[in-house]
């Protein structure tokens, strides 16, 4: 996997995602993994530019102005690390990552984040759908439990494979933290 010209895409790494308002989890080493990925990005010196969800939805734990807004502790931006802000599912939509990412010179994204099924899956379709080649790593990502319309519910635990499984199909490199962490570049940023 070359990475010499990729940039690494931390998706809604929001404190209103643990409201008791949210359905469960599954995966309760998102932080841990995530800031594992971080920290070894930031060390190979390569680009990093955050998004963040501001929802437009009254109530909602991710609307600006509410504690849950914030970023997790530790995901934060760096001073030089851009904040891409969103409404939408995608983060290419109504924002200027593209042209942030062209000009850098990305040609490869790496993403991670929260929620598996709807605004990483839908930032990396779009992604793919731009002409990026795209790498999810499926452990730095969380999604909930969801309601199945017919009165059931389906485990987040399986809503997330199913996800990744169709990512992987057509959209992107499927990877863990380790594989990608072994495949970083020494040298930093190839610009």
């Amino acid at each position: 996997m070359d990475l010499t010209r990729a940039a690494l895409l931390p998706i809604d790494m929001q404190q209103g995602f643990d409201a008791p308002s949210w359905p469960g989890r599954w995966n309760r080493l998102v932080d841990r993994e995530g800031l594992r990925l971080l920290a070894a990005w930031r060390a190979a010196r390569l680009p990093v530019v955050h998004v963040r969800h501001d929802s437009v939805e009254p109530g909602s734990t991710l609307r600006p102005g509410e504690p849950g807004n914030a970023l997790r502790p530790g995901f934060e931006p760096l001073p030089g690390e851009p904040l891409v802000t969103k409404s939408v599912n995608s983060a290419f939509i109504g924002t200027d990552l593209d042209l942030r990412l062209r000009r850098l010179g990305v040609d490869t994204v790496v993403a991670f984040g929260i929620t598996t099924d709807m605004c990483v899956s839908t930032t990396v379709r779009v992604g793919a759908n731009l002409g990026y080649r795209m790498v999810l790593v499926a452990d730095a990502c969380d999604c909930f439990d969801l309601p199945d319309g017919q009165g059931g519910t389906i485990p987040a635990r399986t809503v997330h494979a199913v996800h990744v499984a169709t990512l992987g199909f057509e959209f992107a490199t499927v990877t863990g933290v380790d594989g990608l962490l072994a495949a970083l570049p020494r040298t930093g940023w190839a610009a």
